[in-house]
């Protein structure tokens, strides 16, 4: 008599309902056993993943020493994080000790899509004009914008995200700068953009994009010397990860006019609020208080990446890499802790 194959248990943490869905869709097709909990994975509740072959998390799950020991002393086997971004996995502990793998690309043109939202909305001031016209205010004072066309856009980083970006902006008939440590020349010439060095970048541009990863070379990659030397009334734009700005600089920046508006789909220290209904509570990051008076700032809650098909695409990528390490394949998405890290 044959023993019956064990079905594998998914503990997926951080779940809201629109992850719930999908991952349900989609489990049709692999039939693991998943378990969803609505909390972010911390030391105290890693008990949570006891019995799970799988713990996936997403980009506000802080992966410490002492949970990465917590899961391995459980007998989790796998770490798969439902994200691109892995600056919250402490994969220097984790290497050879238990596997991470993420989901590098889910949707590159709904993050570029969003970062234009963005762009477009402060240039117009259509966010104060959607309020003043609910209260029958038509007046046009203080909404006058600039024409994109022709002016100067510094995408810093050209990965999936900043490429797609690009062929938005050249689309606009903008004068597009890059910079990358490690630049796609080729697609360069195709598109119509150029290279340069980052402080030509961000003297030169009208407006600026961060779409590069956070490492130890681009943490507070903006700071006061990089807004001192940008052009007066520059547009900043960060859709990559919070820690790319100095956020205390960044205020005093728009406190002086050095920065015209800023449009923030991350911030440093995000993980306490982002993602989560707040509406009636004090709000206790004096920082983020800061920034909210601002009208020349939009926020959003890490929603560039929000679409249905980015949605479908993270699942989906996620639940092959675990079938993939469920069944010795190769993890073509894993991630190791190297020096560049």
């Amino acid at each position: 008599m044959t023993e019956e194959k064990k079905q594998p248990l998914i503990a997926l943490f951080d779940t809201k309902p629109y992850d719930k869905e999908v991952f349900d869709q989609l489990n049709s097709e692999y039939g693991f056993k998943i378990k969803y909990f609505q909390y972010h994975i911390t030391p105290d509740n890693c008990i949570l993943a006891k019995d799970a072959d799988v713990v996936v998390v997403f980009v506000n799950d802080i992966i410490s020493k002492e949970v990465i020991d917590q899961l391995t002393g459980f007998g989790v086997k796998l770490i798969a994080l439902r994200c691109s971004g892995f600056n919250n996995v402490d994969l220097k502990y984790a290497k050879g000790k238990i596997p991470i793998v993420r989901v590098p690309a889910y949707s590159p043109n709904a993050i570029a899509e969003h970062t234009v939202a963005l762009m477009m909305t402060l240039n117009r001031k259509i966010h104060r004009a959607y309020f003043r016209t609910r209260d029958s205010n038509f007046t046009l004072n203080g909404l006058m914008g600039f024409t994109m066309q022709g002016k100067t856009a510094g995408v810093i980083g050209t990965g999936k995200i900043g490429k797609a970006l690009v062929k938005i902006l050249r689309g606009f008939d903008m004068e597009v700068l890059a910079y990358d440590p490690y630049p796609d020349k080729k697609y360069a010439e195709e598109v119509g953009f150029r290279y340069t060095d980052l402080d030509s970048l961000m003297q030169m541009s009208d407006i600026i994009s961060l779409n590069c990863p956070l490492t130890r070379e681009t943490k507070w990659l903006i700071d006061k010397d990089a807004i001192d030397m940008m052009k007066p009334g520059v547009m900043v734009i960060n859709t990559g990860r919070g820690k790319l700005i100095k956020t205390s600089d960044l205020i005093d920046g728009l406190k002086s006019g050095q920065i015209g508006s800023a449009g923030l789909d991350v911030y440093e220290e995000e993980s306490e609020f982002f993602f989560e209904d707040l509406s009636d509570r004090v709000l206790f990051d004096d920082t983020l208080a800061r920034l909210l008076t601002f009208n020349n700032v939009i926020i959003t809650s890490h929603q560039a990446f929000f679409t249905r098909e980015a949605m479908l695409n993270i699942a989906g990528t996620t639940m092959e890499n675990i079938r993939a390490f469920l069944e010795g394949e190769k993890l073509v998405n894993e991630v190791v802790f190297s020096e560049k890290n």
